[in-house]
């Protein structure tokens, strides 16, 4: 499965998602990370910039270039949680502490 949180330069989920300035794209196999790639989005400073919707649209582009199949984050606005839904994006909201473990933790339950 390949999952999206955002995170900070320390390794830590970031705060919320779309305003995130940071994610991490992680290719997943049962309860293991196979490949971890950070990208500086921006989505923060981008938030309120160009017509309505275009921020929305940003993400979805994000999203469907790197094939994501899940979003884990600490919390969004029910307009972006409907947009991932209607996408057939899985949604896992209350991620806190270490990015990587938080995502194996939303995808597999938490570990031992």
């Amino acid at each position: 499965m390949i999952a999206c949180i955002p995170v900070t330069h320390e390794g830590f989920v970031g705060p919320g998602w779309g305003r995130a300035d940071r994610v991490a794209v992680a290719n997943v196999t049962g309860n293991a990370i196979d490949a971890w790639q950070e990208f500086d989005v921006n989505w923060g400073l981008l938030h309120d910039s160009g017509p309505e919707g275009g921020h929305h649209a940003r993400i979805a582009r994000f999203l469907k270039e790197h094939e994501v199949e899940a979003v884990i984050a600490d919390h969004m606005g029910p307009p972006m949680e409907h947009m991932l839904g209607k996408m057939g994006i899985k949604v896992c909201l209350g991620a806190a502490g270490l990015a990587s473990e938080a995502l194996l933790g939303a995808l597999n339950g938490p570990r031992s």
